[in-house]
């Protein structure tokens, strides 16, 4: 295996992949990792906000108290939580402040979830230039283009988005329940491509330096489940399979699939982590008999 670090949160503790593998945070879950300019953040055990994992179990910045955290996103000095209820707060003097703003959202009353409980953010993008990306499941994708003083609602909130995220100016990918949705303006329109998924039930995506990567299945419960690539600005998926079950047992689900540079990483429910040098075209196994994992992080 080429030298590489990957973080992996799973339902019992974060580990560490380069060389060996070791845990962290042993009997607690590891939501969400965030890789910055300053150092590694984390969720852990659904409300504690960490900093400096690298340092070992890092510190508590802060901690969410009444609700789940459930994503994270750290951008131009800012650091954001996603959390149950379809709330966002901010962290500002050691405490999580919630985004009052962002309880207005045009079409909020609207969100739902099919089996009835309470919808939450499920993740969180920056576009850069003060947009924001906010993932309702089910709510569609909130944005703001004034760092959240204002938000609109974009994508039919029936279009189930359960990742959303932001490549270069204008453009971002939402992995959906009717497949892969692209805008290139900002999120005043999106459009979808299902073209070479088996199915177009899709849970994860990131991008690399020249494709995006979705993750494809049945239905919420699986089924032909897998890892998709496309050139950017192809018109159609292919499935990467060189070193890669030819079925995932369940969806390769959101923040469970990373990519840097040509780097591609990801991780699923049975606790494996695969790894590609060459942009997916072939994969290596670099980490088994894991916990069942809820993110990766490229370090």
């Amino acid at each position: 295996m080429r030298h590489l670090t990957v973080l992996v949160g799973t339902a019992d503790g974060l580990y560490t992949v380069s060389d060996r593998t070791s845990p962290v945070f042993e009997g607690r879950s590891v939501d969400a990792v965030s890789v910055s300019s300053d150092g590694i953040w984390a969720i852990v055990g659904g409300g504690e906000l960490r900093h400096e994992l690298m340092r070992g179990e890092g510190r508590v910045v802060a901690e969410l108290s009444g609700e789940t955290a459930n994503c994270l996103l750290v951008t131009d000095g800012r650091v954001l939580v996603g959390a149950s209820g379809a709330s966002v707060f901010e962290l500002g003097d050691g405490e999580l402040v919630r985004i009052r703003s962002f309880d207005e959202v045009p079409g909020r009353s609207d969100w739902y979830t099919p089996w009835g409980g309470p919808p939450d953010v499920r993740s969180m993008a920056a576009g850069g230039g003060g947009t924001l990306y906010v993932n309702v499941h089910v709510g569609g994708v909130a944005r703001t283009t004034d760092g959240g003083t204002s938000w609109t609602d974009t994508l039919d909130i029936h279009a189930d988005v359960h990742q959303v995220v932001a490549a270069d100016p204008g453009r971002a990918y939402a992995a959906t329940a009717r497949g892969l949705a692209v805008t290139s303006d900002g999120a005043d329109s999106w459009q979808f491509t299902t073209a070479g998924l088996d199915h177009p039930y899709c849970r994860a995506v990131a991008y690399s330096d020249t494709s995006v990567f979705v993750s494809g299945s049945q239905g919420p419960g699986g089924g032909m489940a897998g890892l998709y690539r496309m050139a950017s600005g192809g018109a159609a998926f292919q499935r990467c399979t060189g070193g890669l079950p030819e079925w995932f047992s369940k969806n390769l689900d959101t923040f469970c699939l990373q990519a840097s540079g040509r780097t591609v990483v990801a991780g699923d429910a049975d606790g494996t982590v695969h790894a590609s040098f060459d942009d997916g075209a072939r994969w290596q196994l670099i980490a088994e008999g894991l916990p069942s994992i809820r993110c990766v992080a490229i370090v």
